[in-house]
């Protein structure tokens, strides 16, 4: 039977209940309302006829008008056809008796009073009957009446509880079915796939049942066919992990450990098996290397760690581990629409490559520094030579002599960066913070690089506002900064344009930007303008650096608490900034 059969069922036989109980009711009502009709019609009317009658024999006098007799005798005649009682039929003759011998002409007037106390006495006795029939009549219907009540009381009593039983089982028709799938579907994510349904019958549910059961059949049948093939890929993926040099350690989404390798064990001092599975988040409390790891938030990128019995140097590698999506047609979606499912954690071991770093530091600082000398020495001398006391020269050995210098200069700019740079690397960075005014550090630099200006017909224009707040900052290395601008600034000027100089305040820190209204600077170079040897690509025009005036400038403003940055676009020319935070 279907299910839409037996809810008709259902609901055809609560229809029948009602109708049942509402033909009681009305059975039982009309008896009450039957027996309440009998006790007026009858009794009452003879009751009024006789009062009626009194009232005429205890008002008039004898002998009795024609008009008031009349209307006696019509009354008498209508209680003569409601006779309802046993012996009103005879009261009501000697009442008709009386009547005659009250209104016959020939009485006398003792045989009239006789005749009127006579019909008193039958008016008391017809009430009387009456009455008595009331109280008779009244009882029985109090009887019927408390009859119909019990009917009643019996009818809704029968048909509550089979509401009752039909509300409370009824519902588990549907409930109960619906609570095992319920529960079925519970142990199908639990990868329970023995999980089974029994239903007898024909209806959707039994039909449910069955498509139910073969799905479970398939995916018992599909994770059997699949999990040999998936614990073969996990021994691989495990194998690759413990292999690799780096120490890697993963995490699930709950900080759960999932997985690491020997060299992270080693590293962190503790077994890997015996902590796979536990939180991460417990274990840090406990190791202080494991929390430096788990807590960096990417700001510590470079670790130093003892180990291998020296002190080691380990770039960390934060990567989230992203479950891939599907689509409809059960195709990958794109690893920005997956699912986060945990991070790792990799430390890969760059003390090699540090120490190479720090040998090529320590060998530029020699060598710039040996360089240094000589090449100070050869600009003397060519300083002597372009001296008339020593002897006069040629045109063109006056122009070889002025490309030598011209070359010097730039071997010297090229040794101090080098040596700047050899300071930075190593830590050896030495800074003379002094309280000072901003605008003496743009005025220095721009009589530093006027003569250069000048000679290009380059107007250089200071904009700024006295009593500027003071900085507390290095003002040779500072100047040297905003001097590496304005030199970069006049290279990529055209002659006869204009740089301008602007030292602002903004909010806690000093501004200072060089502007300059040459070519600009192709956003693609813009984040690279900062790193070491970058040069940015030229036309062959203009005569290119080391690479290392910016990096070097990057690390003094920072070394100082300051940003440095760059706004350009092609065509508009280029404005270098940095900023440094005014003295509380």
């Amino acid at each position: 039977m279907k299910i839409k059969t037996k809810l008709r069922l259902g609901f055809g036989f609560l229809f029948v209940v009602v109708l049942f109980f509402g033909a009681i009711s009305l059975y039982c009502m009309n008896k009450i309302s039957v027996s309440s009709k009998v006790i007026l019609k009858d009794n009452y009317e003879t009751l009024s006829y006789t009062r009626k009658m009194r009232a005429i024999l205890d008002v008039n006098n004898l002998p009795l008008p024609a008009n008031v007799s009349a209307q006696f005798a019509a009354l008498l005649e209508l209680e003569g056809k409601n006779i309802t009682e046993p012996g009103e039929g005879a009261a009501v003759a000697s009442l008709n008796s009386a009547y005659k011998d009250i209104v016959n002409p020939e009485a006398t007037s003792a045989s009239r009073q006789a005749a009127v106390s006579k019909a008193r006495l039958q008016l008391s006795i017809i009430d009387q009957l009456n009455m008595n029939a009331i109280v008779r009549k009244n009882a029985a219907a109090q009887v019927a009446v408390e009859r119909a009540s019990m009917y009643l009381i019996f009818a809704a009593s029968m048909c509550f509880l089979i509401l009752f039983s039909f509300i409370v089982n009824f519902p588990g028709f549907v409930a109960n079915p619906l609570r095992e799938f319920s529960e079925a579907i519970k142990e199908i994510s639990k990868k329970n796939y023995k999980q089974r349904l029994q239903f007898n019958g024909s209806d959707e549910f039994a039909e449910l049942a069955m498509s139910f059961n073969t799905m479970v059949a398939e995916l018992n049948k599909w994770e059997n066919s699949n999990l040999a093939k998936v614990q073969s890929e996990k021994l691989r993926i495990e194998a690759i992990i413990e292999q690799m040099q780096d120490a890697i350690i993963g995490l699930n989404e709950k900080n759960d450990v999932l997985f690491m390798n020997k060299v992270a064990a080693q590293l962190i001092g503790i077994n890997e098996k015996e902590v796979i599975g536990l939180n991460g988040l417990d274990l840090m409390k406990k190791n202080d290397l494991l929390n430096r790891i788990l807590q960096n938030e990417g700001g510590e990128k470079l670790m130093k760690i003892y180990a291998d019995e020296k002190e080691s140097y380990f770039q960390l590698e934060r990567r989230k581990i992203i479950v891939p999506s599907y689509n409809e047609n059960n195709e990958q979606a794109t690893v920005q629409t997956g699912k986060e499912a945990g991070e790792v954690y990799i430390l890969k071991n760059i003390t090699q490559f540090k120490e190479l770093d720090e040998a090529k530091t320590n060998f530029i600082a020699t060598v710039s520094h040996e360089l240094k000398t000589p090449i100070s020495s050869i600009k003397m001398s060519l300083k002597l030579m372009d001296d008339e006391r020593v002897g006069s020269m040629n045109p063109e050995q006056k122009e070889l002599v002025q490309h030598i210098k011209e070359d010097c200069s730039r071997l010297l700019k090229i040794t101090s960066e080098l040596l700047d740079l050899a300071q930075v690397e190593t830590g050896n960075l030495q800074l003379n913070f002094v309280k000072t005014d901003p605008r003496k550090i743009a005025i220095y630099a721009m009589d530093a690089v006027r003569f250069q200006a000048e000679q290009r017909s380059i107007e250089l224009e200071l904009i700024s506002r006295n009593n500027l707040p003071q900085i507390s900052v290095d003002i040779e290395k500072t100047a040297w900064v905003l001097i590496n601008f304005l030199s970069n600034a006049l290279r990529y000027s055209s002659e006869k344009s204009k740089v301008t100089i602007q030292v602002i305040e903004t909010g806690k820190n000093i501004e200072f930007s060089v502007r300059d209204f040459g070519k600009g600077i192709d956003e693609q170079y813009q984040k690279r303008l900062f790193d070491r040897y970058f040069q940015v690509p030229t036309d062959g025009n203009n005569k290119s650096g080391s690479g290392l005036g910016l990096a070097i400038s990057k690390d003094f403003i920072t070394a100082e608490g300051g940003e440095i940055w760059v706004e350009s676009a092609i065509g508009e020319g280029s404005r270098f900034c940095f900023s440094l935070p005014v003295v509380d």
